[in-house]
């Protein structure tokens, strides 16, 4: 079977489609996480231990799933958003669901090297 052309490049634009949308929400997700972390931290602006422990705990769960286990148990909420489990956009929501969290604790770290 031989793959033409056409074939990559709309693979290619699905690939970045899937990538760019991934990294938007991902990032539009996780930098309000990150700065929930910082600021709830203790002795920080809005100091609150349950906040900070509970979403340190989520975040921490997430990033230490393996992708593929993620993917499948997230097929339920994924077709809730997409209204299939499968293809472009299906894809989309289990990546930012694996990235965001990774993006929070970068956000966190930063911030938290910003002298006071």
């Amino acid at each position: 079977m031989l793959v033409r052309p056409d074939q990559i490049m709309e693979a290619c634009l699905e690939t970045i489609t899937m990538v760019g949308s991934s990294l938007l929400f991902s990032t539009l997700l996780g930098v309000p996480l990150g700065i929930l972390l910082v600021i709830t931290r203790k002795g920080h602006v809005w100091e609150n231990r349950a906040i900070f422990t509970i979403l340190s705990g989520i975040i921490n769960l997430f990033r230490s799933v393996p992708f593929i286990i993620l993917l499948v148990a997230l097929i339920p909420i994924t077709r809730l958003i997409v209204k299939t489990s499968i293809g472009t956009a299906a894809a989309i929501v289990p990546m930012v669901f694996y990235a965001a969290p990774y993006i929070a604790r970068l956000v966190e770290n930063s911030l938290l090297e910003v002298d006071p």
